[in-house]
């Protein structure tokens, strides 16, 4: 199946869809829920798998401040959400004026007219309209007034634990990637290039990946972790380990940095490339030693365990 992209409301032409809508910020447990719901309700509604979703998140217009780093980036979010089922997905840019459409207008304009809804399924506590006056209740008797079928997923794990994007954003920030993958449904992760650093982990014997994300991604936490690195063409799997910081031992790198040390790769240089990192578990803080060789003690320290982390906790 052919996942199909539209930048902009403009560009979607007149169907029958089944409209998963909702920012789907990391795409995670719950939304796959809410995915999952709108598969289904298109088949039975003989209409197209749609996912509508915000772009930026609403938040930081409606909160002038609030930081703009996502879980996925748009790239990212577009590919998991068709590989959760949906056969297209409509970029919602989300400005002042689509901010200060009333509910009834947002159901009228953007649902019916330009995505020519048929169902519509929202997670139980998706917020819609000017100043968010839509509620789920307002969504429903707006859609049965137009034909509209409407189900409201819950957003919850397998121990009834609400899935929240800015839950599983606070456990990313600080470093808890074991539990905000679990609920995301897979390993936090971060995507970007390979870009030329100090060469300091060449010198050492330990050298390094230095990664330029894409912008608009949270990272986890300053450490180190035990993680995969993938790299592309065909998505080759190394184990790493994965280190975000200043590199407080030199003391002389003003911006937190992430860097890659893959294990057993011996291929050809891989500057440029796109490279995927994944975060299994937290293995420490970032420190200062004594001295160089210190350092390079801990680093086989942390290389070891990464050997014993990605060995035992593949999925």
């Amino acid at each position: 199946m052919t996942l199909t992209l539209y930048q902009s409301l403009n560009e979607v032409p007149p169907r029958r869809r089944c409209v998963a809508l909702g920012t789907f910020d990391g795409v995670h447990l719950g939304h796959q829920a809410v995915i999952a719901a709108a598969v289904e309700m298109a088949h039975a509604l003989e209409s197209v798998p749609c996912a509508a979703t915000f772009h930026p998140r609403p938040v930081t217009l409606l909160r002038p401040g609030t930081p703009a780093d996502t879980l996925a980036g748009v790239t990212q979010r577009v590919r998991l959400l068709g590989e959760a089922g949906v056969e297209e997905v409509v970029l919602l840019r989300f400005t002042p004026v689509i901010a200060a459409l009333s509910a009834e207008e947002f159901v009228d304009y953007i649902l019916v007219e330009q995505l020519g809804a048929v169902g519509v399924v929202v997670g139980e506590d998706f917020r819609f309209g000017h100043d968010r006056a839509g509620t789920v209740d307002v969504l429903r008797r707006l859609c049965a007034e137009r034909g509209v079928e409407v189900a409201a997923i819950q957003l919850v794990d397998s121990d009834r634990e609400k899935i929240s994007s800015s839950r599983i954003r606070h456990l990313v920030a600080e470093g808890d990637v074991v539990h905000a993958g679990r609920l995301l449904g897979r390993r936090v992760s971060v995507e970007g290039a390979v870009v030329h650093g100090d060469h300091r982990g060449r010198e050492i014997g330990f050298p390094t990946a230095n990664v330029s994300l894409v912008p608009g991604q949270q990272i986890p936490a300053e450490g180190v972790y035990a993680g995969w690195a993938l790299l592309s063409p065909g998505e080759q799997r190394f184990p790493a380990a994965i280190s975000i910081g200043r590199n407080p031992h030199f003391g002389d790198v003003a911006d937190v940095r992430v860097e890659a040390h893959l294990l057993d790769y011996d291929g050809a240089e891989i500057y440029g490339a796109p490279i995927r990192l994944e975060f299994v578990e937290r293995l420490r803080s970032q420190e200062v030693y004594d001295d160089l060789d210190a350092l390079i003690a801990q680093i086989g320290c942390d290389v070891a365990d990464v050997r014993i982390v990605t060995a035992t906790k593949r999925r």
